[in-house]
């Protein structure tokens, strides 16, 4: 897939704690689907959005002080939450199944001036991942919108943090999103709280 060309792409200004974050996307996200890979593996192109989940996750995070914390983004789309963590104090790996999103997390933390190292992961092989945990912080928006990642969500989160980590996930509080909650119960310790409607759940081993 050829990525957008310059006149393709739009620019957004998010601010996180009360400072201001520059990113480019692409313009019009319908541009950049692929027939074959929808028709065999459904992967869409949502990382090219910039969606509201995405930002209560960025402003959640870019309040904390991070103090060099090990950080672990799940799906990066454009980079937004990755940046605000960055920014935070935590050493930020960003991570997407999309070398197109990888391309343009990594462009935008370099467009905000902050080190974010970035990694192709696919959760049905995160060996890479979960070798470099355990990780003190893992964030991810927008994660629980089929099924399928429900499922692999429930199996990835216990190997990639310890008792001592969190994992914070924000989402619209999709029927999905739902089911992941109730299943997760059993393992996970969980508090919600919501930024501008988006659910903000943070999660902590019981074990």
């Amino acid at each position: 897939m050829a990525l957008p060309s310059p006149t393709d792409l739009v620019e957004e200004t998010i601010v996180v704690a009360d400072e201001p974050i520059s990113l480019l996307r692409p313009r019009d996200s319908d541009e950049l689907l692929e027939e074959e890979a929808f028709d065999h593996e459904e992967f869409l192109p949502y990382w090219a959005e910039l969606w509201p989940s995405s930002v209560a996750l960025a402003k959640a995070v870019g309040a904390r002080a991070l103090r060099g914390a090990p950080t672990l983004e799940l799906g990066c789309g454009l980079g937004l939450a990755s940046i605000a963590a960055a920014r935070a104090g935590g050493r930020v790996l960003a991570t997407d199944w999309s070398p197109e999103a990888i391309r343009f997390a990594s462009d935008n933390a370099a467009r905000n001036g902050v080190q974010v190292e970035t990694m192709l992961v696919d959760w049905n092989d995160p060996d890479a991942i979960v070798e470099r945990g355990p990780w003190q912080l893992v964030l991810g928006s927008d994660l629980l919108y089929e099924k399928r990642n429900v499922d692999q969500l429930l199996e990835l989160l216990p190997r990639l943090v310890d008792k001592t980590g969190q994992i914070v996930i924000a989402d619209p509080g999709r029927l999905t999103s739902m089911d992941f909650l109730l299943r997760s119960g059993r393992d996970w310790k969980r508090k919600t709280t919501e930024h501008d409607r988006i659910e903000v759940h943070r999660f902590r081993l019981r074990r």
